[in-house]
């Protein structure tokens, strides 16, 4: 397991460069390794960039689509089509653009049931493509798992004062009360069980958690994952001014 203060840190000039240099990442990462390549993939305004990178050339034709599978780290309780929705950013990003067979695409479902329920069958589904009840930690559930930073240090909906910060055995949760909307995510577990982890960071604003962050504070939900494969942290330059030795 991989510690933020272990990690790999790519210092980029700027959003646009990190978005460019995070799809070439991904695009080798995904080429690399032959057969099923699952990604779990982060919201927010950050990603955006990449997703659309990689909707357009050279990635769009050279990507291995139809071998990739999309899944969601964390979702607001929203419709789909509903503007707070990762999903639909998402999909209005990559989805959309890109020849992804609708199998490989694997959203939380927010419509029709409750939280709670929601969480277990986004659980039964991550355990029915991975093929087994529990995790093996030589076999990751993910190929690459995309975080991102939140300004009090959560990552996915993993926030600060949170109870499933201690949960070990779920893959994923009901987060209800931390923000306005209902979210569920992934829990630890099924988040670490990753070959690759990376975390996209950008923004002056970032710059004195981002700090934290890489100095390993346990007081932040991000800093307490550890993934069983490598940890990437792609930084902006206003990100990282603090955190660069």
């Amino acid at each position: 397991m991989t510690s933020p203060s272990e990690a790999k840190l790519e210092i980029l000039a700027d959003p646009e460069v990190l978005a460019r240099r995070v799809a070439d990442w991904l695009l080798a990462a995904a080429t690399a390794k032959d057969g099923v390549f699952a990604v779990a993939l982060s919201g927010g305004s950050t990603p955006q960039r990449l997703y659309e990178h990689l909707a357009g050339p050279p990635y769009r034709d050279l990507f291995p689509w139809s071998r990739t599978h999309w899944f969601w780290g964390d979702e607001r309780f929203v419709p789909h089509d509903n503007e707070l929705s990762n999903y639909r950013m998402v999909r209005e990003a990559l989805l959309s653009r890109a020849p992804i067979p609708a199998a490989n695409i694997h959203p939380i479902p927010t419509e029709g049931l409750s939280p709670e329920a929601a969480a277990s069958a986004y659980e039964r589904e991550l355990k029915s493509f991975y093929g087994a009840e529990r995790l093996d930690p030589a076999r990751p559930l993910f190929d690459v798992t995309l975080l991102g930073l939140g300004p009090d240090g959560h990552t996915a909906s993993l926030f600060p004062g949170t109870a499933v910060l201690v949960e070990r055995d779920r893959w994923v949760a009901a987060i209800a009360g931390a923000k306005s909307e209902t979210r569920i995510t992934l829990t630890y577990p099924a988040l670490e069980s990753s070959r690759h982890a990376a975390f996209l960071v950008v923004g002056e604003e970032k710059r004195a958690i981002f700090a934290r962050f890489r100095r390993g504070d346990s007081g932040l939900p991000a800093a307490r994952l550890c993934p069983t494969g490598t940890l990437w942290l792609f930084g902006d330059a206003a990100a990282t001014r603090d955190a660069a030795s």
